[in-house]
């Protein structure tokens, strides 16, 4: 009777965080990609590829804050004050040595990439270093104690202060600063959200021994954290090293339209399932109940989204421009393709939770390192093969969406195996959450067919419109499905 009220529990907290953490989400990539389609209107593509470029920078730069400790905090089965002050002086430290770093190595980045005045926007990617920092030891509090209320607030209120920021320096004609200007500013926004919800003035004291456990098991999951970042960002790195900032500019629109979503659900899955599946991993049933029910949530939130996605593509990148007037019609295809790569994605980044949260992130990191060997083998052969000068670019942005949707079966078909092997899970077991979804999805591509030939030869907004409403009326019934009465 015990482990069956244990296991409603874990459904319990898993449910409350995606509803708390999944509408946040929501709100917030709604925000935030609502400000950068208007964005784009005021800035060219080259400024665009510059920025993009820059935060890549800046996104593997901050996986190196806290060096993973805040994930110790949250695994750990106690933790005392002493250690949370010395974790904070210690993560503070680091991340002022890591902005040091930074600016030091910002004339040598300019140079390879040989984008006049690069270097100085890599001062608000080291300014915003301390201020992540500050925010570790906060944040951990709040997910160790299940919080997602406040989480949620404090995400929602990040973006859109960094939406507001970059909105308003792109409206004052300040280009590429716009973009690094929001970045630096979510990290304002995320400190102070995180003090106010969680204040913690840290005493002035430092004990290495009382830390060193928790610094031992942080490396091991930061290790897995700043692979991840890097398996982020390795594709903008080698777009505009290889084609410039214009192109990268198109690439980064592509992505950010089909994986951003995806990416900001794979946010609620790491923040809500790694708390509960390191309570539920001493029992393998709770940990397959809870992964499970993760599961059908993944494949509900983000199956027919992308799919509608994909339907989408041609007409909204054909009528999206720059400042200049130049379309962005040349990424509709890499989008279809990363829209299909995304639902592969998001649905593998489950085994990360399910490492970490079992104790083992050594093998998370190990799986995040495979993963980027193949994910950067990929885009180089792709780029070797198609060459600036002998290809248009639009050939070779084609080419790495089709690496990325390549990168996820081994790392799906290696995670089902570990899962039956370790936490006896079988691959039928594991298809069944994707039931329901792939009938909604069939539904929607019928409505959609239908619509298109009722209206002959629809317009682009027409076209739009038709997607939007056969992706909405799928997801109506999918809630309908889930909400109605069950035989017993």
């Amino acid at each position: 009777m015990t482990e069956i009220h244990t296991t409603e529990d874990h459904r319990r907290h898993l449910g409350r965080g995606f509803n708390w953490l999944g509408g946040a989400a929501i709100i917030a990539k709604i925000v935030d990609f609502g400000t950068i389609l208007v964005v784009l209107l005021y800035l060219t593509k080259a400024q665009v590829g510059l920025g993009s470029l820059v935060i890549a920078f800046g996104m593997v730069i901050e996986a190196f804050d806290g060096l993973g400790t805040g994930d110790a905090v949250l695994q750990a089965p106690s933790i005392t004050r002493e250690q949370l002050d010395s974790l904070f002086w210690f993560i503070f430290a680091v991340a002022v040595l890591v902005a040091g770093l930074t600016l030091l190595a910002a004339p040598l980045v300019q140079m390879l990439y040989g984008q006049p005045g690069m270097a100085a926007f890599f001062l608000l990617v080291a300014i915003k270093q301390p201020l992540v920092a500050a925010a570790v030891i906060p944040l951990a509090l709040l997910n160790r104690a299940l919080r997602y209320e406040a989480i949620a607030a404090v995400n929602v209120g990040a973006t859109f202060g960094a939406a507001f920021t970059r909105f308003a320096i792109a409206l004052a004609g300040g280009g590429a600063w716009a973009i690094a200007g929001g970045y630096m500013a979510s990290g304002v926004f995320i400190l102070a959200g995180a003090l106010l919800a969680s204040p913690f003035r840290p005493r002035l004291r430092f004990h290495y021994p009382e830390i060193a456990p928790l610094l031992r098991f942080g490396l091991r999951s930061a290790s897995a954290n700043t692979l991840e970042q890097i398996f982020k960002n390795i594709d903008y790195m080698l777009v505009g090293w290889f084609y410039g900032a214009a192109p990268l500019a198109l690439y980064r629109v592509a992505f950010d339209v089909a994986m951003e979503p995806a990416m900001a659900i794979g946010t609620i899955i790491n923040r809500t399932a790694l708390p509960v599946f390191a309570r539920a991993a001493a029992v393998p049933g709770q940990l397959a109940d809870a992964l499970l029910w993760s599961l059908r949530r993944i494949a509900v939130l983000n199956a027919p989204l992308m799919v509608g996605l994909i339907l989408m593509a041609r007409p909204l990148m054909t009528l999206l421009h720059d400042s200049q007037g130049h379309s962005y019609a040349a990424a509709a295809l890499p989008l279809q393709i990363l829209a299909l790569a995304a639902i592969l994605r998001i649905t593998s980044q489950l085994i990360t939770p399910v490492l970490v949260g079992s104790g083992v992130p050594g093998k998370a990191a190990w799986v995040s390192a495979v993963t980027l060997v193949f994910l950067t083998t990929g885009i180089l052969a792709v780029m070797l093969y198609f060459p600036a000068h002998n290809f248009p670019a639009s050939s070779g942005i084609a080419g790495v969406a089709c690496v990325w949707l390549a990168a996820y079966p081994p790392l799906l078909i290696w995670s089902a195996f570990y899962l039956r092997r370790h936490w006896q899970i079988s691959p039928a077991t594991l298809l069944r959450p994707f039931l329901l979804p792939g009938a909604a999805i069939a539904g929607l591509l019928i409505l959609n067919f239908a619509a298109r030939s009722i209206f002959r030869h629809p317009g682009l907004e027409a076209q739009i419109a038709i997607a939007l409403a056969a992706t909405l009326l799928a997801y109506a019934g999918l809630f309908w499905s889930t909400r109605a009465p069950r035989p017993a």
